[in-house]
């Protein structure tokens, strides 16, 4: 089930899906449309908490399973809590990470199994899918240098090999979802990669007929 607003980032860590996740959600707004971002583990009170779990570096023990329903939990919350009420509102939802994450992550970095992942995402969300996702892709050689000595997380701690699977889940989803999943060298200028986004994110809105937002339109029919 998609939804013609929904739009997803995805790609290892240190792509910089959080400063496109930021310029996209300002250039829409700035452009008439009303936009929600969020971001995966996280952006409601029970899914922050889960976040807080999961990349804590003290949490090593955590099972791959345990992991896996944790960011389940803490997506299906996020559903139910904001994306859900966003869309049926009309507004444009941007997700820092989403399902997409959990298959790349949990089934190709853990080893998994893909087809129990699919189906544990499909109850934890209600088949809710984005109608566009962005993969940010960089070797995950060039995520780590990007960190500096900034302290790393759970995940970010991982070897090199698990990035490089998880890198490789990330480009076997786009070869297999060509239409959703738009692949973005992510060594490219911060502006340069913007751009590229922006054209196909409002392609895509266009496409499935998403407008400026409600609000806006209200005010202009009572100029």
């Amino acid at each position: 089930m998609h939804r013609k607003c929904f739009i997803s980032f995805e790609g290892i860590d240190g792509a910089g899906k959080t400063t496109q996740v930021e310029l996209l959600y300002r250039k829409l707004m700035d452009v008439g449309f009303s936009v929600v971002a969020v971001r995966e583990p996280g952006s409601t009170p029970l899914s922050e908490k889960i976040r807080e779990l999961l990349l804590d570096v003290r949490n090593q023990d955590i099972s791959s399973s345990a992991e896996s329903f944790l960011y389940a939990a803490a997506r299906s919350q996020l559903v139910a809590e904001i994306i859900k009420p966003a869309l049926d509102a009309g507004k444009v939802v941007i997700a820092d990470r989403y399902v997409d994450s959990t298959i790349a992550y949990q089934g190709y970095g853990r080893g998994m199994d893909i087809e129990f992942l699919k189906r544990l995402n499909l109850l934890a969300t209600g088949g809710l899918m984005p109608c566009l996702t962005i993969l940010l892709d960089l070797p995950p050689e060039e995520g780590i240098a990007r960190r500096g000595e900034l302290p790393l997380d759970r995940l970010e701690r991982e070897g090199i090999g698990f990035h490089r699977a998880v890198r490789e889940g990330y480009l076997t989803l786009s070869r297999s979802e060509p239409d959703r999943i738009m692949v973005v060298d992510a060594r490219l200028q911060v502006e340069d990669v913007h751009e590229q986004i922006l054209k196909r994110v409002l392609e895509r809105l266009r496409r499935s007929n998403c407008t400026a937002s409600t609000d806006v339109e209200k005010e202009k029919s009572k100029d």
